[in-house]
């Protein structure tokens, strides 16, 4: 009897346990303010089942002459003149749950024009504040920033 019970449980287990999985990964979706808070952050789930983010709101999107902020810092002379608000900077996550970590992708700082090996994680216990780490080569050697949740797109 035990056997066959704890043999049921396992079963049940085995198949809950990827939606589980899934609705874990997906808690990060959503609007996500920066932490110099002059810039939000949809992160959405994409196709590939993949985790992107697109920069949504700037609190200064607009030269003082009035013309849209333009990734000027980008190394790629081609990219150039595409406008930040728009701009993917979150590429290609994915959800580590033994870790609790969404992993494997890059973050592009529109500001310096560089992209990061990066990875996002909560804070612990805090389901309202990423904390976001870019790094080149090894992550110890880099910088960690925090993002603060926010329920709708800022205007």
């Amino acid at each position: 009897m035990k056997t066959k019970l704890l043999s049921l449980l396992l079963l049940v287990t085995f198949f809950i346990s990827p939606d589980l999985f899934a609705q874990d990964a997906d808690k990060f979706l959503g609007y996500w303010l920066t932490q110099d808070g002059d810039s939000q952050v949809k992160i959405f789930k994409a196709k590939d089942g993949k985790y992107y983010g697109d920069i949504k709101w700037l609190k200064t999107p607009n030269e003082p002459d009035g013309t849209a902020k333009l990734d000027k810092n980008n190394s790629d002379e081609k990219l150039k003149k595409r406008p930040v608000l728009g701009l993917q900077i979150l590429k290609s996550f994915e959800y580590n749950a033994k870790d609790k970590e969404w992993v494997n992708g890059t973050i592009y700082d529109p500001k310096n024009g560089k992209t990061y090996k990066c990875f996002i994680r909560f804070k612990e216990g805090d389901e309202k504040t990423l904390l976001v780490k870019g790094f080149i080569g090894f992550s110890l050697l880099g910088r960690e920033v925090v993002w603060q949740k926010e329920e709708k797109l800022r205007e």
